[in-house]
């Protein structure tokens, strides 16, 4: 699909050169090392999923009949209203991985609408041989059912078109379909007309499949792949490598790649990136303008959905998580630089985050409920609301940046007493908790399951100013009583069952569960310092304890250089209102030549 000009994409290309011999070599070695992290699916992984979506389009169309049924329809006409199931996301662009979800769409005729997809559908699914778990949010932004059928995730939109029947040649990306339909069918639809429109648009699908394979992999290991979290999300991120393509549209994958980066690292934003340009439309809908609407010209990374009605699919990015991303462009640019060159692996590329090592100090934001749907949905509306705590954190004074985690970290506790239940509850676990296991209450009647979601954003202060003397003051109160606020505020929100915690932890605090093997260790190894270092781990005298001892060990009065630190309740749920709080915490690494800078941490709500 070229433009009038004859090339794809908004401008001329920048080469239409074939790669070098010394470009398709890097790209072979590329594949093996790809190959080599397992990110591709085994056949009987693919044929499974090939059977998984054949049942699931025969229940849908099962559903339609049903549902046409019982609003009069005649065997005949409920016969022909049909039902399709579409593919979108990591799939249907041919880039999915072992264990991932499929992303589809249920489009349905005009007759049949979204509660009955809720409340026939969903009770469908739960009868299907193979259905392991079915759960629904009918209120999301777009409303979804996710489940498992042979042992598949699936996440389930739903589009109500304004037509009698739904053909089996029905081609979604007719414009004209979009009339007469909600915004909430417009935004499920868009989906899969925006994949199939990035299919469009790149020269070599192969090409770009392979690129976005590592581009996707690096997000992912360099913990940048959220956009619910601020960072970009799987169609941000192929549109990027989409547009790449487009500029070198004869280049083999590892060349792409390379580029990727370079380009990325020196982009202009807000400059737009733009697979094509934007379109009107049948519809009286907005389309993203940054001449017209003061929202999007707020934008800061904006990446423009190529199908009509154009969204910016990166709308959720903020002053934090840009200036990690654009951190991690130069990474990658170096580390590339050095491949192309023969002075590095592909493996370096996709080494693992450091989140959990880098910073001296960070918010802990516990979920936890007694029942695990309740929870699944609990923790799935917190955690839509941490970049909103983080924008807030981003105002704080002392803070120089405030880094969300990409996911929640789960845990499960089994708990022997209501007591304990309540500990949990506040984010605070005992050592004997924490090590418990399922089978140590197999007995106890009286036993309960507490599960847990927690959401961590590292802290990064600003260094002291020169000349400046005495302790500093991190004052977060307000962020945390909004943020708080803000998610009680759920319509489903429980208060004598789901229970929200938030603490403020040096790094030595975090639980054990967010390390693997080795890695705390690890982290705890001496290194050189110098005086200007800052936002990295402590030196290993302050490191090495044990997560029980850096609970409970006393601080000697004769270390200067060893300030007193608890992690400290911020707020909880279903227990009186938290006193404001004020721990002295010291914010830069220690040399044996620097003093401690103290930081006086406030926080209440």
């Amino acid at each position: 699909m070229a433009s009038t000009n004859g090339y794809l994409g908004v401008t001329p290309p920048i080469s239409t050169n074939e790669s070098s011999a010394k470009e398709k070599e890097v790209t072979a070695t590329l594949m093996e090392e790809l190959r080599r992290q397992g990110i591709f699916e085994s056949e009987e992984e693919s044929k499974t999923r090939e059977i998984v979506l054949g049942r699931l389009a025969a229940l849908i169309k099962k559903f339609v009949r049903q549902v046409s049924l019982s609003r009069g329809l005649s065997e005949t006409a409920a016969n022909a209203a049909g039902g399709k199931i579409y593919t979108f996301g990591s799939y249907r662009l041919g880039v999915h991985g072992p264990g991932t979800d499929i992303d589809t769409l249920c489009v349905a005729p005009r007759h049949v609408t979204r509660e009955d997809f809720f409340n026939v559908l969903e009770g469908m699914l739960r009868g299907m041989e193979g259905v392991t778990e079915v759960s629904s949010v009918p209120e999301a932004y777009v409303p979804i059912i996710t489940t498992e059928i042979s042992g598949i995730p699936i996440d389930l939109l739903f589009a109500q078109l304004a037509l009698p029947s739904i053909p089996e040649d029905l081609d979604l990306q007719d414009d004209n379909l979009l009339r007469n339909l909600d915004d909430r069918c417009v935004r499920s639809l868009n989906g899969s007309r925006v994949i199939n429109e990035i299919l469009r648009l790149v020269p070599n699908v192969d090409v770009f499949r392979d690129a976005l394979r590592c581009i996707k992999l690096w997000a992912q290991r360099r913990a940048i792949y959220s956009n619910v979290n601020g960072f970009l999300g799987g169609v941000a991120w192929a549109m990027l490598v989409a547009r790449v393509c487009q500029l070198y549209p004869n280049a083999v994958a590892g060349a792409i790649v390379s580029r990727f980066f370079v380009i990325m690292h020196k982009w202009s934003w807000p400059q737009p990136v733009l697979l094509k340009p934007i379109e009107d439309g049948p519809l009286q809908v907005r389309v993203w303008n940054p001449k017209l609407y003061p929202q999007d010209r707020a934008h800061r990374m904006p990446i423009i959905t190529p199908a009509y009605p154009s969204m910016c699919a990166t709308h959720n990015v903020m002053a934090s998580t840009q200036q990690i991303m654009k951190e991690e462009f130069q990474r990658g640019c170096t580390i590339v630089d050095q491949v192309m060159n023969g002075e590095a692996e592909w493996s370096a590329l996709f080494v693992k985050h450091d989140f959990f090592q880098r910073y001296r100090f960070y918010l802990q934001v516990t979920t936890s409920s007694r029942n695990l749907e309740m929870q699944n949905k609990w923790s799935g509306t917190v955690e839509s609301k941490i970049r909103h705590l983080v924008m807030r954190l981003e105002f704080v004074d002392a803070l120089k940046l405030a880094h969300p985690f990409t996911k929640g970290v789960e845990k499960v506790y089994y708990c022997v007493s209501e007591e304990e239940a309540q500990v949990v509850a506040r984010g605070e676990v005992p050592d004997a908790v924490a090590q418990r296991k399922q089978e140590d209450i197999a007995d106890n009647k009286g036993a309960i399951t507490m599960y847990t979601t927690s959401f961590f954003i590292g802290l990064s202060i600003k260094p002291k100013e020169a000349g400046s003397t005495g302790p500093r003051r991190l004052d977060i109160s307000y962020p945390l009583a909004e943020f708080l606020k803000m998610v009680k505020m759920w319509e489903k929100y429980d208060e004598s069952a789901m229970n929200i915690a938030v603490r403020h932890i040096k790094h030595t605090m975090l639980p054990e569960h967010v390390f693997e093997p080795g890695e705390r260790e690890a982290a705890a190894r001496p290194k050189k310092r110098s005086r200007g270092a800052k936002d990295s781990p402590a030196p290993a005298a302050k490191r090495s304890r044990t997560e029980s001892d850096s609970k409970s060990r006393p601080t000697s009065a004769a270390s200067p250089m060893r300030a007193t630190t608890s992690s400290t309740l911020l707020s909880q749920t279903n227990t009186a209102s938290a006193r404001p709080t004020s721990t002295t915490l010291d914010d830069l690494p220690h040399t044996s030549a620097q003093a401690a800078d103290p930081l006086a941490v406030t926080a209440s709500a």
